[in-house]
C-alpha cells in the first residue's frame, strides 16, 4: 500500500513521525512525504521516503494561498495516487482533505493542536471554524490528541461524533527518553530551569522571561535557559531584538536549537511549558519520560500529562506572578521531592504515551479505512 503523510514541515515529520513511519515500512507499506522542503527533506529521504515538496505558508492566513495549496495538493495527489493520506496540522487538515475529497482518496486526520485561530475569537477564527465544519466531512478517521479539544469540535458541531478518537498525542519512545541517575549539585551551583518551545508567543515565552526577572529580582540562584528556534516569520513570533534584549539583560540563557534535546533535559532540574493550549505537548512527554518534573499551565494539553503536584505543579496561564510562584515552589523542594516527581512522571507517560499504543492505533484505522468504496474508486480512476 502506498500511505502519503503531509505535515506543514519537513522537520515536523522527521521529529514526530518517524516512528510511525518506520512501524509503516516495517509493514511492507511505501510511504511518500509530502511537505515543504527544508534542512531535513534529505533526512526523510535516507529513512526509505519518497518526497513531493509543497508550497506552504503555515504561518498565516491568505484566502489566495489556501486555494493555491489545495490545487497543489490535489495535484500531488493525483500524480502520487496514494491508497490512504495521513494529515496533520491545520492546513493540510483543511485543505489536504478537500484535494484528497476531489479524487475520492480517504484521509486520517489529526488534530495536533488548535492554534491560535482557537484562542482568539474574530473574524479569521470564524472563517476557520466553517472551514474545518465543511471539510471534516469528508475524513475516514480523525484523531484528537486531547479530550478537552475533541469535545470543542463536539460542542461547536464540527465534526460527526462517529469518526473520532482520542489518542495520546504522538506518543514517546521510551526506549530512547529515559531516567538518568539526578546529580548532586556542588555548592554555589545553579538550579537549571527549561523550557522548549518554539519561540512564539503563545507558547508563554514572555511570561517565562517575566516569572525569571522576578525570581532573578528575589535573589534566587538559578539558571532560566531556552531552548527552540526563533521564527520571526510567524505571525505571533518573538523578533530577535526581543531575545537579544532578554540575553543581555540577563534574564534567559539562550541556548540556540538542536536535534536532540536530551542533554538539555538530563542536565535541567525542572522543564517549564506555560503554553496558552496545547495538544499534547511534545517537550512535556520528553520531560516526563526522562522523569523530570514539570511546571506548566493549567490547560488543555499540558494537563494532560501533568497530574497537580504528583509529577509536577500546574499553574495559571498568562499569569507571570503565579508561574514564578511555581517555579519558587519547585525551586524549595528537597532533591529527593522533585526526583519523586519525576518517577511519577515516567510512571504516567509509560502507562499512557507510549509510541506504540499510537502506531497501533494509526495501523488499525489504516486497515479499516484504506479501502475504496466501489463508487469513489471509479471516480479515483476518472480523476487520475
Amino acid at each position: 500500500m502506498k500511505i502519503a503523510i503531509t505535515l506543514n514541515t519537513s522537520w515536523n515529520i522527521y521529529n514526530f513521525r518517524m516512528s510511525l513511519i518506520q512501524a509503516l515500512r516495517k509493514d511492507g507499506h511505501e510511504v511518500v512525504a509530502i511537505a515543504p522542503h527544508d534542512e531535513y527533506t534529505v533526512k526523510l529521504i535516507e529513512a526509505g521516503c519518497e518526497f513531493e515538496d509543497v508550497t506552504m505558508d503555515s504561518r498565516g492566513a491568505s484566502p489566495i494561498r489556501d486555494i493555491g495549496l489545495t490545487f497543489e495538493l490535489h495535484n500531488i495527489y493525483r500524480r502520487v495516487k496514494p491508497d490512504i493520506i495521513l494529515h496533520y496540522t491545520i492546513k493540510p487538515n483543511i485543505y489536504g482533505t478537500l484535494a484528497a475529497a476531489m479524487l475520492g482518496i480517504p484521509v486520517i486526520n489529526n488534530v495536533s493542536g488548535l492554534g491560535t485561530i482557537f484562542l482568539n475569537e474574530d473574524w479569521i477564527s470564524k472563517i476557520a471554524l466553517n472551514l474545518y465544519r465543511f471539510s471534516f466531512k469528508f475524513p475516514k478517521k480523525v484523531f484528537f490528541q486531547n479530550h478537552e479539544d475533541y469535545q470543542l469540535f463536539m460542542d461547536k458541531n464540527l465534526i460527526h461524533r462517529n469518526i473520532c478518537e482520542v489518542i495520546p498525542g504522538s506518543g514517546i519512545d521510551l526506549n530512547k527518553f529515559t531516567p538518568h541517575p539526578p546529580q548532586e549539585k556542588a555548592d554555589g551551583e545553579s538550579f537549571e530551569f527549561l523550557m522548549i518551545s518554539r519561540l512564539i508567543i503563545d507558547k508563554g515565552i514572555r511570561e517565562y522571561v517575566a516569572a525569571a526577572a522576578i525570581l532573578q529580582e528575589r535573589g534566587m540562584n538559578a539558571k532560566f535557559n531556552l531552548l527552540g528556534k526563533l521564527d520571526e516569520l510567524h505571525s505571533r513570533g518573538i523578533s530577535a531584538e526581543e531575545l537579544n534584549f532578554w540575553i543581555e539583560e540577563g534574564y534567559i540563557n539562550y541556548l540556540g536549537s538542536t536535534d536532540d534535546v536530551r542533554p538539555f533535559i538530563n542536565k535541567a532540574d525542572c522543564v517549564v511549558l506555560p503554553s496558552y493550549r496545547e495538544g499534547t505537548p511534545r517537550t512535556l512527554l520528553e520531560a516526563a519520560a526522562s522523569a523530570k518534573p514539570i511546571v506548566a499551565t493549567n490547560v488543555p494539553g499540558c494537563n494532560n500529562i501533568v497530574d497537580h503536584r504528583l509529577n509536577g505543579i500546574l499553574c495559571k496561564v498568562k499569569d507571570e506572578d503565579d508561574l514564578a510562584l511555581k517555579m519558587k515552589e519547585m525551586y524549595y523542594m528537597t532533591p529527593d521531592q522533585r526526583h519523586q516527581m519525576g518517577l511519577k512522571g515516567r510512571e504516567i507517560v509509560e502507562r499512557r504515551f507510549d509510541h506504540n499504543l499510537v502506531i497501533e492505533r494509526y495501523l488499525k484505522a489504516i486497515d479499516q479505512n484504506s479501502t475504496l468504496k466501489p463508487e469513489l474508486k471509479a471516480a479515483y480512476a476518472n480523476n487520475l
